[in-house]
């Protein structure tokens, strides 16, 4: 018996209100009897309670499986709770319990709570699993979850061919997701096993492991910004924008699995080569995309705080002689409008930091924070005197992080004949110190026709 076939929505409990291991038991076992799975509370709930004397089931990584083969029991069935808060269960781990599984199965049904706890360990297993079993909102998902992990366990195990794959677009929202979902169902239909990692706005979910890797037939990187690649050095690799998985994801699969897809060679710097069509263009797009992406939400966290600032003090009244100061007329209003304003000082050292990492990768980060720190401040020669800089803004810190990538592609080049051994030094010493310093020269150079085209929009 399949461990979906045992789930049931009817005694599923979304929102556990017990905050005692014993209450929790009490909670879930009067669920089973008034359902009719259970005849008799007492006898039940002491089944359950010698099985914990035993040792607790609370497994760790916040999991409890109670259960009990029971004379109490008229039909075997699974009933899945959640906690929103945790529950101290004492499990192995010391750590609260948020999901549980009470397994309960009639006296007589030879060892059918064996097979449904080592089912859910096997699902339970899986990366990412439990982070969505605790996002479920109705009892409907919870079945699904587990028939679409039950298809997938299945495809894996029997597939002739075995593909990884990684999405991400440039906000990390939408395309990253659906590109997921798009691969995983296409690759079902086609009896191919997979497992896609998502790059998105969340971070890195369902991060692919090394041995998922080195087995896989081949590689499917569909992405609009930097993913990390040397990892997937010497694997066929089919690469395309995150749009190309959604639109033609069963020629993208064919693709990888013709064994015509070439090779993947890295030079260590975990640059992510790109495919001929599109050049500098979309080149120019990608980088742009990665800082722009790493800004937003600095831009959208700092702006609604200021809005904030400004709705409190107009609810709370400002005098006519006092709208000046709107934002910080009042203390609470202060307060906001001053943490979106740290979050928005961010904005542009974010902008052009992110631009040098997807350029030159991490080295890129230091010399493009401070390039964007500069066009923030208005640095440049002749205005290094605090009252006489001109920013350069959003056009200085683009220029920049384009500037420091670059800086960091050229140091890359010139210092590739040092000894492997002097790699660590070079990632910690002289990409930064010579990155930086080179980065900032420039940049005093830069800010001045930067801030010059920003007066004249300004003004205009």
């Amino acid at each position: 018996m399949e461990i979906k076939d045992l789930l049931k929505t009817e005694v599923m409990i979304l929102d556990l209100q017990a905050t005692s291991k014993e209450a929790v038991i009490d909670e879930m076992v009067n669920k089973l009897v008034s359902e009719g799975y259970v005849k008799d509370f007492a006898t039940f709930k002491a089944g359950i309670m010698a099985r914990e004397a035993q040792t607790s089931t609370g497994l760790g990584d916040g999991i409890a499986m109670p259960h009990s083969k029971n004379t109490a029991v008229n039909e075997p069935v699974v009933l899945f709770a959640k906690s929103k808060v945790g529950v101290d269960y004492a499990a192995l781990d010391g750590q609260p319990v948020n999901l549980f599984f009470m397994i309960a199965a009639p006296d007589g049904a030879n060892d059918t709570h064996l097979e449904a706890l080592a089912q859910l360990s096997t699902y339970l297993l899986k990366d990412g699993f439990q982070d969505r079993l605790r996002k479920v909102e109705y009892p409907r998902e919870v079945i699904q979850l587990f028939s679409e992990k039950q298809e997938e366990i299945k495809t894996v195990e029997n597939a002739e061919h075995y593909i990884v794959a990684v999405t991400a677009c440039t906000t990390g929202i939408a395309h990253t997701y659906m590109a997921e979902e798009a691969l995983k169902k296409q690759a079902l239909e086609m009896g191919v096993g997979i497992k896609v990692e998502t790059n998105g706005a969340r971070g890195i979910d369902n991060k692919l492991s090394a041995a998922d890797i080195q087995k896989a037939d081949a590689v499917i990187v569909a992405a609009d910004k930097k993913v990390e690649m040397n990892r997937f050095a010497g694997k066929e690799m089919v690469q395309v924008p995150v749009a190309h998985a959604i639109r033609d994801t069963e020629e993208l699969i064919n693709r990888a699995l013709s064994g015509k897809a070439p090779i993947y060679e890295t030079d260590g710097s975990d640059e992510v080569k790109e495919e001929a069509s599109g050049g500098l263009g979309k080149a120019f797009y990608k980088h742009l995309m990665g800082g722009v992406s790493a800004m937003l939400p600095f831009v959208v966290g700092g702006g609604i705080l200021i809005a904030l600032a400004f709705l409190i003090d107009q609810a709370m009244g400002v005098p006519q002689s006092q709208l000046a100061n709107l934002g910080v007329y009042h203390p609470l209003a202060a307060y906001f409008k001053n943490v979106g304003g740290a979050a928005f000082a961010f904005m542009l050292p974010v902008l052009a930091g992110f631009i040098a990492n997807s350029i030159a990768d991490k080295p890129g980060l230091v010399a493009g924070f401070v390039a964007g720190s500069m066009a923030s401040s208005g640095l440049a020669f002749g205005h290094l005197d605090p009252a006489k800089m001109i920013p350069s803004g959003f056009l200085g810190a683009l220029v920049g992080g384009f500037l420091a990538g670059g800086v960091i592609i050229l140091l890359r080049k010139a210092f590739a004949k040092l000894p492997r051994s002097l790699d660590g030094i070079k990632a910690i010493l002289i990409y930064p110190l010579v990155g930086t310093f080179i980065t900032g020269f420039l940049m005093l150079f830069v800010n001045i026709p930067m801030a010059a085209i920003n007066m004249v929009f300004l003004t205009s």
